[in-house]
């Protein structure tokens, strides 16, 4: 193991090491079906869980907390080898895959160093291809591990707030994410019971009101709410986090129960979901409460296209049918995978109000089948299985005699796509003839994002994944560089900022007396930093090339003399 590393660890470290992996064996009618070693010598803590909600994405592994430090020794946690490593400038920063005999593969995220024999192979690569970022694969022969083995460092790379470990555990054969922290009870405490803080009900359109009205009611679990009446077909949903013993982190809830008067309506078990299911938290989710508000809301229905394994119901998928003039009692119960739990209880009154039915517009898409939208100068395909439930959209065609094409409004609220639809937009209007320059861009709340595209037969098209409203644009602003602390440059710590306010930085390049350097790339900071100054030459003149280039092809090519 010591050829492998540049570290030196004290006796303290492997008594330690010993400890927990001779504590596996304890208690006895637990631990010898446990797969798992902890991945490090010291008490476990988690800052996320398992299944947390996410932009478009549950949260895959658990984040065990580094003591508030980066460089701690990451150990193999089962025999196996490093199928794979990856180097992103954002999500997992440096990832080290590994493969394990007993049918699972391991995934460890954002770390500070690769064991050094990884390093030498993918530092090769880097400069070879003059490229930051990478993704190799290698075979059981290349680099074997077992367990106990140490493999990395712990760090605070790509896309993380702070020092921690993220790991998830898969299923080799299927890629299914599955919970890791099932295999760490042993070492982690948690006597805390999960919160709620509200409740949502969900009229159903056209067949269902609350209050009067078939829009959404918000109440409050923890204080003072109206008296909520309603009449027809409802849903509910429930606004709540986990909580862990040693630490003010909040969590997602792995179990929540609906009952309605004592009988279950809906249950949630977030133990476990394919690749393809990630972005059904879009469907489970309110996720109009989310893109608006920044608020997390766990729906207890389970909308039609949502074909999530984890989430059972009664045949009327968790909607409720309120028809008599009684209260309707409501309870959730709240679970943690140690047993931990808390109910919440609330009244709704049944009382006949009118219904108004639905009146569908030209532009209704149904979630069971394909759907396409035109208006003059755009067309969208959405292939079937993209939507969640059905959509009375709410359309507009918006002028303005200086744009490069209409403004289009798809709906007036925010609404998931499964994955990428095809999106056309016509350009009216060419003010410069290199098409290159033109992309599709998405307009929210006065901010504008890139959507990418590229130019065929007069349209722009691209693949979206969210109902909106989408116009072309033109980019022809190069990126931004700043050179930071050029004092220092001598040494070799060279630093500068990048950024492009259009379209993204897609690449850069920076070559220091005509040989290639790797820098470092950080996307939480827009931050370029020199990653190997000692290859550098001392004691003479410097000549340094940036080159950055955004996805519209613009390029701002600086040059430095120091």
């Amino acid at each position: 193991m010591n050829k492998k590393w540049n570290f030196i660890f004290n006796i303290r470290g492997l008594i330690a090491a010993a400890l927990v992996s001779t504590s596996v064996a304890l208690p006895a009618q637990e631990i010898p079906t446990n797969p798992f070693i902890s991945p490090f010598d010291f008490p476990l803590l988690l800052s996320g869980n398992f299944g947390e909600l996410r932009a478009n994405h549950f949260h895959g592994g658990v984040d065990f907390k580094t003591q508030g430090v980066v460089g701690k020794p990451i150990r193999c946690i089962a025999d196996g080898y490093i199928s794979r490593v990856t180097v992103t400038p954002g999500g997992y920063g440096q990832a080290v895959y590994i493969t394990h005999n007993n049918g699972y593969t391991s995934v460890h995220g954002h770390l500070l160093k690769f064991m050094d024999e990884v390093g030498k192979v993918v530092e090769a690569y880097q400069y070879e291809h003059e490229t930051f970022a990478v993704d190799l694969e290698f075979g059981p022969e290349k680099f074997p591990l077992k367990q106990g083995e140490i493999f990395a460092l712990a760090g605070n790379e790509g896309y993380s707030f702070g020092p921690h470990l993220h790991m998830e555990i898969r299923k080799t054969d299927t890629g299914e994410y599955i919970d890791p922290l099932q295999f760490y009870t042993h070492l982690i405490k948690d006597t805390t019971a999960p919160r709620a803080s509200h409740v949502m009900l969900y009229p159903q359109v056209g067949s269902g009101v609350v209050n009067g009205s078939s829009k959404k009611k918000t109440l409050s679990l923890t204080g003072q709410s109206s008296p909520v009446t309603a009449w027809g077909r409802i849903a509910v949903g429930i606004k709540a986090y986990d909580f862990m013993d040693g630490t003010s982190n909040n969590y997602g809830v792995r179990s929540v129960t609906l009952f309605v008067d004592s009988a279950e309506v809906f249950r949630s078990t977030v133990d476990g979901f394919l690749p393809n299911e990630n972005r059904m938290i879009n469907a489970w989710t309110d996720y109009e409460e989310y893109a608006t508000r920044s608020s997390w809301f766990m729906r207890s229905q389970i909308l039609p296209g949502n074909t999530w394994r984890m989430l059972q119901t009664d045949e009327e998928r968790g909607v409720v049918t309120i028809n008599e003039e009684r209260p309707y009692e409501f309870r959730y119960v709240l679970e943690d995978l140690y047993g931990n739990r808390r109910s919440y209880r609330f009244t709704v009154q049944g009382k006949k109000q009118e219904i108004v039915p639905l009146r569908k517009s030209k532009h209704y898409l149904r979630w069971n089948q394909g759907n396409v939208i035109q208006q003059p100068g755009m067309e969208l395909v959405i292939p079937k299985g993209m939507l969640y439930d059905d959509v009375d959209l709410n359309t507009r065609v918006m002028f303005d005699s200086t744009g490069v094409s209409f403004d289009y409004q798809l709906h007036d609220k925010p609404v998931p796509l499964h994955a990428g639809c095809q999106l056309m937009i016509g350009i009216r209007n060419y003010p410069i003839s290199d098409m290159s320059k033109y992309y599709v861009v998405r307009k929210y709340k006065g901010r504008k994002s890139s959507a990418g595209g590229r130019f065929e037969g007069g349209y722009m098209h691209a693949q979206i994944r969210e109902l909106g409203t989408y116009s072309v644009a033109i980019d022809t602003v190069a990126p931004k560089v700043v050179p930071i602390g050029k004092p220092q440059w001598k040494s070799g710590n060279i630093q500068f900022k990048i950024w492009d306010a259009e379209t993204g930085i897609k690449d850069y390049k920076v070559y220091i007396d005509g040989e290639f350097a790797l820098f470092k790339f950080s996307s939480k900071n827009a931050s370029l930093t020199n990653l190997h100054p000692k290859r550098m030459k001392k004691g003479r003149k410097h000549q340094m090339e940036v080159v950055v280039t955004d996805y519209c092809g613009n390029v701002t090519k600086e040059e430095y003399q120091f």
